[in-house]
């Protein structure tokens, strides 16, 4: 019987997704279960380990019902990034609660690495900020405030990881402690030219070598799964990226210029620029896109980073908060009722901005009210919010590039609003794809572990299929309107 079949596992924040994907890029069995938050005090966000896992088998044994394991060929991960993780070498058990990407508990620490002038070097060598949002200041902070930890690191009793790290070694049955390329340019711990970790940086964030995993790369034979409920032991473990990245993939952005934007709670944007990394200069990070492997050959791919802290947080937030709408479907309707948002503007500035400004004491603005204003202006002027902090990023990541975006890729819940696309397309000037299967980042796991085990081009998701293209239609005028009311809200937020 032929193996065509491959597992993605899809660990995210708040739960973990399953799907089984044949050749035809079908969805032969899907599984989700979900997981609590932990909140020990304002800002600090964590996980149970334990919790983690038992999502992933979970959702892994519904997956699998009715699936016959005999044609399974490979299989993917993907996961929430920077999260943080601790365990005992022998017997694996987790030492504290993951620290979680979310958690600023750390921003003391990072304020002092600014202050003390190492933020420029550190930009240089890992193409991040120095920010709580990645692994290396929370694995301090494990090692610094838990009783014991930092001796025990020291003598190697101790590793840590990434989620897709805690998944390998759990999936392996402790053999293999290992973190993809991806993974590991998020830890800053991690020179991008180098492609591995730094013992200078490792210095400097107080964090000893022997904690670390081996680097792979992000598709290829780097594991086999043994011991795991419902599985057959030499599963290849071949496809392995952090979730934008895996999305990035998933979507097909393999050429240097394709970029995609995922709109959920807020809008990621990831632009590939190639073989050699760009460093920004307009405030968006550098990271690694994926490293593939074929034929003894490893080729690794870059691209620039940017995110917006509000998108569909915005809809949430016109409902819940406002009641203009009762639920968030609702506003496509109410926004095509009229032709435009009667020069209101909406700066969403709900947790301050992200890039390409990084204001953090930038506050929500709505501007150009007045009498004749409706609820029917105000949704439309938060679609245009979402789609004009998009522009922003593209730009940005224009400028950094040195090059035009070929066209963006959408994926994520709100990617189903037509209309949001549709002012996308005008407001960027280029089209949008939105493609059929709009789990990209499960289906970039996918992919990469079809190739990693050498199926056939296009055996999992050849091509991604495009149900619906947007076309600009916007005159160069009335967008120019757009963007320079906006620059003036930005300005004024």
């Amino acid at each position: 019987m032929d193996k065509d079949l491959v597992i993605a596992i899809d660990q995210g924040t708040t739960g973990t997704t399953v799907l089984v994907v044949d050749a035809g890029r079908t969805v032969r069995g899907r599984g989700y279960r979900e997981f609590a938050q932990i909140y020990p005090r304002p800002g600090e966000v964590e996980h149970d380990p334990e919790a983690i896992w038992v999502s992933v088998t979970g959702a892994l044994g519904d997956a699998l019902r009715g699936v016959d394991p005999g044609r399974i060929a490979a299989l993917g991960i993907t996961n929430q990034r920077e999260t943080t993780l601790l365990w005992e070498r022998d017997g694996g058990r987790p030492v504290a609660n993951a620290i979680v990407w979310q958690d600023r508990r750390t921003a003391p620490f990072c304020a002092t690495l600014k202050a003390a002038g190492h933020e420029r070097a550190v930009r240089e060598r890992t193409g991040l900020v120095l920010d709580p949002y990645f692994s290396a200041t929370k694995i301090r902070w494990l090692l610094d405030n838990v009783n014991g930890l930092r001796a025990r690191a020291e003598a190697g009793a101790l590793a840590f990881g990434t989620v897709d790290s805690f998944l390998i070694w759990r999936l392996t049955g402790g053999k293999t402690h290992a973190t993809d390329v991806t993974n590991a340019s998020r830890t800053l711990l991690f020179d991008l030219r180098t492609r591995q970790f730094s013992d200078d940086l490792c210095a400097l964030f107080g964090v000893p070598r022997a904690l670390l995993p081996e680097v792979v790369p992000s598709a290829g034979r780097l594991a086999e799964t043994r011991g795991v409920p419902g599985l057959p032991d030499g599963i290849p473990i071949a496809g392995v990226a952090g979730d934008q990245q895996a999305a990035l993939y998933g979507q097909d952005c393999t050429e240097a210029g394709d970029a995609k934007c995922t709109f959920g709670t807020g809008a990621f944007l990831l632009m590939n620029v190639g073989a050699e990394p760009r460093p920004s200069t307009h405030g968006l990070l550098t990271t690694v896109a994926w490293t593939l492997e074929a034929g003894g050959r490893a080729a690794t791919s870059y691209a620039l980073e940017g995110s917006a802290f509000v998108a569909g947080a915005l809809v949430q937030w016109l409902r819940d908060g406002l009641g203009l709408i009762a639920s968030a479907p609702e506003i496509e309707p109410l926004a095509r009722s009229v032709p435009d948002s009667g020069g209101v503007v909406i700066v969403p500035a709900l947790t301050g901005l992200g890039a390409p400004h990084w204001r953090a004491e930038a506050r929500g603005l709505i501007a150009g009210v007045t009498r004749g204003t409706t609820r029917a202006h105000l949704a439309r002027a938060a679609l245009e919010a979402i789609a004009l902090q998009n522009v922003d990023l593209v730009t940005a990541m224009q400028a950094d590039a040195g090059r035009p975006i070929n066209h963006l890729r959408v994926d994520g819940g709100a990617a189903a609003n037509d209309l949001l696309m549709q002012i996308q397309a005008d407001l960027l000037g280029v089209q949008i794809f939105r493609p059929e299967m709009v789990e990209s980042t499960a289906l970039g796991a996918a992919k990469l572990a079809a190739l990693g085990v050498g199926l056939p081009p296009g055996a999992v998701g050849h091509e991604t299929a495009r149900i619906r293209i947007f076309t600009p239609s916007m005159a160069a005028e009335t967008r120019e309107a757009h963007l320079a009311r906006w620059a003036d809200a930005v300005g004024r937020a």
